[in-house]
């Protein structure tokens, strides 16, 4: 099957046609094109005559449809192979109507399977992005994080509550200027070599010293290794949060294999290209082995809707709701920027036209909440922006934006063109957009979609101050970013909500960064499935993940 075969029997019709309109149909040169025209005449599909001289009508006689003859090959190859192998076929362009048949096809192969033969159990899950990494230190978005957290492990980890448990580190001793932790014996990589303090000191002074997180971890001045499985971090000034870092998916631990970095987590990479990842259960795993043998993510359409089922429950549609939060979207005002926006009256105008038209933001973006409040959940702050008078602005305000904030992006142009404020958007690829964090920003406005990875209270501050973050590239040249990292460093855990508000409000009174939705993710699954959690960024814990099978009578 081909992709441009198939496109070029939705766009031409048979009849006249100029050859060079062929081409740009297929977004091919004429001589690329002329060689799959011959190809495919001579394969039968249509008969092409071409026009003599430079610019006359050529014709093409269609002689089979080529969206029905592909449509059962791919039926046939899901049927008699599986999935994995027909999954690159769903990208291609299909009409409507066929989409629908196809998807509804495919939906009901993802989902538990078992291997008659071997009794390897399997989930297979549909994905809507390629993976864009499987390297802590790069996991910038969450899907990449939700990987890294099942491949990875950590030292601690850290609850939503803020509690602290052990991981790779069994227990520590803390004080104000230092932590010590002791090691896990006998913990194994993927390759089966054991985990000692060096790996550990080695994989986080190449953490601490990246440049998106350098600022995160100023206050630690050494990491290491006392023994084979004690290490000791230090910071003689001071780190309320140290313990708290190190629970981070960023700061998950990994030593560097000849092509990929290597890790102790629940489950290893198997196979990971633009269409398939498969993770296998890890033997080794230092804690209990996941459940599950297999979780296989394969790559479908953006319209693609599914439910987490079991082949078990493939003839009933019984599901339930699974609901966890999905994260925030603020619009952040470049307030430092050489632009119209570095006026305090432009910004004020700006705020006002978002608090006003803020409450249409579902009609939009359907799964966005107004937030009129707060970013952190459960905390009410009252803010009132009074209408100020509309300033004069002499050049649009430039908007830079991703895919996945499409909708709000959509809904703030409106609301800014609606009160007088011309505005152009500067759209980026989502890969583009994350690794978009140079200190010089070439726009005013963003619009910036983020997600908590476990605690409110940690997460808010690694938002401030990740190098990843929007706002943190356009803040850290500010003393005011200076100040508020050695604020943080300064204040125990436990008074970090009253602080984080405190922040929260000087963002938003100096019209730097606005709220603007809450997002809820609700995500259904199969009845039977069992040991649904959700672990980090509001994704499912996969190496918890069981299903009840059928036992024969």
């Amino acid at each position: 099957m081909e992709k441009s075969l198939l496109a070029l029997w939705q766009a031409i019709p048979s009849g006249n046609i100029k050859q060079n309109e062929l081409a740009d149909s297929l977004q091919l040169s004429n001589k690329q094109t002329a060689r799959l025209l011959r190809k495919w005449a001579d394969e039968g599909w249509f008969t092409f005559t071409s026009g003599r001289g430079r610019g006359n009508t050529s014709h093409i006689e269609w002689h089979q449809d080529v969206e029905e003859v592909y449509e059962q090959q791919l039926l046939h190859l899901i049927e008699e192979q599986s999935i994995e192998a027909a999954g690159k076929y769903l990208l291609f362009d299909w009409s409507s109507e066929v989409r629908q048949r196809l998807l509804h096809h495919f939906r009901s192969n993802f989902g538990y399977v078992q291997n008659a033969v071997s009794q390897k159990d399997k989930l297979i899950i549909p994905r809507k992005y390629p993976l864009l990494t499987l390297h802590p230190l790069e996991a910038a978005d969450v899907q990449s994080a939700n990987m890294v957290s099942n491949v990875y492990s950590r030292l601690v980890s850290v609850h939503a509550n803020g509690d602290v448990s052990p991981e790779l580190a069994h227990s520590w001793d803390l004080t104000p200027t230092t932590l010590r932790l002791y090691l896990r014996k006998e913990v194994s990589f993927h390759d089966g070599s054991f985990l000692t303090s060096e790996d550990v000191v080695e994989c986080l002074n190449r953490l601490r010293t990246d440049a998106s997180y350098a600022d995160l971890w100023k206050p630690i001045t050494a990491i290491k290794a006392i023994s084979p499985h004690v290490l000791e971090i230090s910071f003689p000034n001071g780190c309320s949060y140290c313990l708290y870092m190190l629970g981070m998916i960023n700061s998950s631990i990994y030593k560097e294999g000849p092509l990929n970095p290597i890790g102790t987590g629940s489950f290893y990479v198997t196979e990971n290209d633009m269409l398939k990842t498969t993770l296998m259960a890890f033997g080794g795993y230092f804690r209990e082995r996941p459940l599950l043998d297999i979780v296989e993510f394969l790559q479908v359409p953006e319209d693609f809707d599914f439910a987490y089922r079991s082949s078990a429950n493939e003839q009933t549609n019984e599901t339930f709701q699974v609901e966890s939060d999905s994260g925030f979207g603020v619009v952040i005002l470049n307030a430092f920027r050489n632009s119209p926006i570095n006026r305090k009256e432009v910004r004020e105008y700006v705020h006002y036209a978002i608090a006003k038209h803020r409450h249409k933001i579902g009609e939009f973006h359907p799964r966005a909440l107004p937030n009129h409040h707060s970013c952190l959940i459960g905390q009410k702050q009252a803010y009132t922006q009074p209408k100020p008078v509309c300033p004069r602005i002499e050049q649009p305000l430039i908007i830079k934006a991703a895919n996945y904030t499409n909708g709000a992006t959509r809904w703030l142009k409106e609301a800014l063109e609606s009160e007088g404020i011309p505005v152009e958007i500067q759209w980026l690829s989502f890969r583009d957009k994350l690794m978009d964090t140079k200190d010089d920003q070439t726009a005013d406005l963003f619009v910036h979609g983020e997600v908590f990875e476990m605690n409110q209270n940690f997460s808010f501050f690694y938002f401030l101050s990740n190098g990843y973050s929007p706002l943190a590239a356009i803040m850290k040249s500010q003393p005011r970013f200076t100040d508020y990292m050695q604020l943080y460093a300064e204040t125990p855990f436990e008074n970090w909500t009253a602080l984080n508000l405190e922040i929260e409000r000087d963002l938003i009174e100096s019209s730097i960064m606005l709220t603007l939705y809450y997002e809820k993710r609700q995500i259904p699954f199969s009845v039977d499935l069992m040991n649904i959690s959700i672990s980090h960024f509001g994704y499912v814990d996969f190496s918890k993940l069981w299903v009840r099978p059928i036992i024969a009578h």
